[in-house]
């Protein structure tokens, strides 16, 4: 096993360049203290929206719109959903999305919890759904979110390594237990083909049978 990883997350990090406007995202969730997706998460994520049957795009995580800002400029095609119960994070992402000039008919930015909004969304409507929410709410809202999904959708997780301590078989906090169980039952659910990839903070892939 290579003792360079750290070096190499930081190098694939660093390969991505990004619009001003998404980095003025970072900033203003750093200033709010949330935690934004990182660079090659956030190009992965781009990638799959150019994939030709990706139209209808869920996001649980709103916060400043680093991820929801980039993939709707990413791809004019997309319709977009985004969930979170920071209302101000939210607000700076509304005047993300009307200065960068994306129609209000592109996106729906909804304010609550998701354990509340998500049973409320259509089932088997959407494409792909982007789970970036609270970890001890994530099993729950992956649930909803294959519910969600039409046959072939992508469901795609955050936080799937934790700052590396998913792996560690000693932590026991609830947040690293939580995400632990999500990646679990997210590799043996039926319904799914699922793994686990080693970009950012750990993303669980999955494909909706």
């Amino acid at each position: 096993m290579s003792q360079n990883k750290a070096a190499s997350w930081v190098y694939t990090e660093q390969l991505h360049t990004e619009p001003e406007s998404v980095t003025q995202a970072r900033k203003e969730a750093a200033e709010l203290q949330i935690s934004s997706t990182g660079a090659a998460s956030v190009q992965f994520l781009k990638n799959l929206v150019l994939l030709p049957h990706i139209r209808t795009v869920a996001e649980i995580g709103t916060g400043t719109g680093v991820v929801s800002l980039s993939l709707l400029l990413e791809n004019p095609a997309i319709n977009l959903t985004t969930i979170d119960i920071e209302s101000v994070a939210q607000g700076y992402a509304r005047e993300h999305f009307a200065a960068a000039g994306i129609r209000p008919s592109r996106y729906r930015i909804i304010n609550g919890l998701s354990s509340d909004l998500l049973p409320r969304l259509a089932c088997a409507a959407y494409d792909l759904v982007y789970l970036d929410g609270d970890p001890l709410e994530a099993e729950g809202d992956a649930k909803e979110a294959i519910r969600m999904l039409r046959p072939g959708g992508i469901l795609v997780c955050n936080h799937a390594l934790y700052q590396d301590r998913v792996a560690d078989p000693a932590r026991r906090d609830n947040v690293t237990v939580a995400l632990r169980n999500l990646g679990r039952a997210l590799l043996e659910a039926e319904e799914l083909s699922a793994t686990v990839l080693p970009v950012g903070d750990g993303l669980i892939f999955a494909v909706k049978r």
